[in-house]
């Protein structure tokens, strides 16, 4: 597709067999939207890890017709940090592809606002990971990242591979990291979660199942994935992004840990050399302990929501979903 990206769907356009969540009404410009989900909100005892209700929930819940739901209840209950941590490594993998690269660094975005650029896209990910799409936060989240995305002429194939990383790369995490695994029920849910994101960005030929678009994947990191300077200034000012968060004297560990929780296959795209075996070996290792020990123990937030989340670009969370991206895509909110 060689078109610019299309708009979110309308709001009228029937939405896939299921994920019926009731839209909120509009609000006025530099109105709070509503973020309020359906569905009962959970709170536990501090002393308690997590609540064995949210499971089943989840588990009572149809995939692909409550796929919203099951999506809010992975992120804000069972596995916040680990499902930012996932996403967060999703978009660096992005970075391999010399043609997503060659236009991220293009617009200069990573060079100059590098810091607002991560808490721009985090947090429009964000909100219609929380919120679903129909609950008016996720709605207009949506609609500003595709308008973001129609100042650009980006192929369909690039959309594609990056609705895919979005897939992948939590399932993987929760395979090696997680506290648990994902269940077949919530893979099957997360799957057609996001190909509906997918066709509410107006992506074309979402593969069907998730073994199709593996194959298709392959082949376009086959094409794709060659060493680009493109993609490693993008990598590279991403990874200085990082090293901004820890204490200087700990800032050159930032590399070689990061280079070691992505695929093997990326190294070379990005131009940056494996990271020593033990540094590799210990980063992983730490997180598997981690896997271990949050079985028992949690001090995350229950849920977890967007709001009251550490954010550096907007001290508080203050800030409103149609500012949020290049200055050029600021816009009134219908």
């Amino acid at each position: 597709m060689n078109d610019p990206a299309l708009p979110a769907r309308p709001q009228d356009a029937a939405a896939p067999a299921g994920c019926p969540f009731a839209a909120s009404a509009g609000q006025g410009r530099g109105a709070r939207p509503d973020t309020r989900v359906p569905g009962r909100t959970y709170r536990k005892p501090f002393w308690r890890p997590r609540l064995p209700e949210v499971r089943r929930e989840i588990a009572s819940l149809d995939a692909r017709r409550d796929c919203q739901r099951i999506v809010h209840l992975l992120t804000n209950y069972e596995f916040p940090f680990d499902i930012q941590r996932a996403t967060e490594i999703a978009l660096f993998h992005t970075y391999g592809s010399r043609s997503v690269s060659t236009l991220l660094d293009r617009t200069g975005e990573f060079r100059k606002r590098g810091q607002k650029r991560y808490d721009d896209t985090r947090l429009l990910i964000a909100q219609f990971m929380e919120c679903g799409w129909d609950v008016e936060a996720g709605r207009r989240s949506l609609e500003q990242m595709n308008h973001i995305h129609s100042f650009f002429r980006i192929p369909n194939e690039d959309f594609l591979f990056v609705l895919w990383t979005f897939i992948e790369f939590p399932i993987q995490w929760m395979d090696d990291f997680g506290w648990r695994p994902f269940t077949a029920h919530e893979r099957e849910a997360w799957f057609h979660y996001w190909c509906e994101i997918g066709r509410r960005m107006g992506l074309k030929d979402i593969p069907a199942d998730r073994a199709a678009f593996d194959a298709y994947v392959r082949d376009y990191e086959a094409r794709e994935f060659v060493p680009n300077e493109a993609s490693h200034r993008v990598a590279q000012a991403t990874v200085d992004i990082l090293a901004g968060w820890v204490p200087r004297p700990l800032r050159a560990l930032v590399p070689p840990i990061s280079m070691g929780l992505v695929p093997p296959r990326l190294l070379p795209a990005i131009q940056f050399a494996a990271p020593p075996a033990w540094v590799a070996g210990l980063t992983r290792t730490a997180l598997k302990v981690r896997k271990h020990v949050k079985r028992y123990v949690s001090l995350e937030r229950y849920p977890s929501p967007i709001e009251g989340s550490l954010n550096r670009t907007y001290p508080g969370n203050a800030y409103r979903i149609e500012d949020l991206g290049p200055e050029y895509a600021h816009r009134d909110a219908k």
